[in-house]
């Protein structure tokens, strides 16, 4: 099957982008889970509990205007010990949008959620906006977090079980995972996310959440 996007980051693009996190590697069996486009008010609760369940951290990047209408889920994600990343307030594409917009964009969110670390919607990101989030973020540093496997759980076009086959097949120590608190991919996140979690827990991983400490 063709896709219009990489499962796993190929070597030459994190050559090419390397001041982007794309993985943390480590000689332990520690792999960081990290959801895209929440706060949503079922689904990341759900997710919470998948993860409490299997004794798990993971990173949520929160768009900004999904923190506004779901203070109360946001809150829960801190309080159960994962961290959070700026994904933007308004999930903006920076390829289509004026380095500006997208800086301002960042700094609307960064008022409500306090971070140094950030993932570009969709991936897609220019120089310059990268070279000027810590200041959008208001903070000292800050970090692009990309990720070393997709799950393709977005994607309606394929099944639960390919989702969570993708992870599996290319997950290593230190890889960065990407899942979605979304409607639109909970289709097949709901078995997917169980399944990754149950057969990686059983092979010895950990599930870590990212902290600029450790970058």
């Amino acid at each position: 099957m063709i896709h219009r996007y990489f499962i796993k980051t190929p070597w030459w693009v994190k050559k090419f982008f390397s001041s982007y996190v794309w993985s943390i590697p480590s000689t332990r069996k520690i792999v960081y889970l990290t959801f895209d486009d929440g706060p949503h008010p079922t689904i990341t609760p759900w997710v919470l509990a998948q993860l409490k369940e299997y004794n798990a951290k993971a990173t949520f990047f929160c768009v900004g205007n999904n923190v506004v209408h779901h203070p109360d889920v946001y809150s829960r994600i801190i309080d159960e010990g994962h961290a959070v990343g700026n994904h933007t307030h308004g999930h903006l594409n920076g390829w289509k949008t004026a380095t500006k917009n997208y800086l301002a964009d960042i700094s609307a969110a960064s008022q409500i959620i306090v971070t140094g670390l950030f993932r570009p919607p969709y991936g897609k990101i220019t120089k310059a906006q990268a070279r000027a989030i810590a200041g959008a973020m208001n903070v000292a540093t800050a970090r692009v977090i990309m990720w070393d496997v997709l799950s393709a759980d977005f994607d309606t076009s394929i099944s639960a079980r390919r989702c969570a086959y993708h992870v599996l097949k290319n997950v290593s120590p230190g890889s960065i995972v990407v899942f979605h608190d979304s409607e639109k991919a909970f289709l097949n996140l709901e078995s997917a996310l169980p399944l990754v979690l149950s057969v990686l827990g059983k092979k010895g991983y950990r599930f870590e959440k990212i902290v600029m400490g450790g970058l």
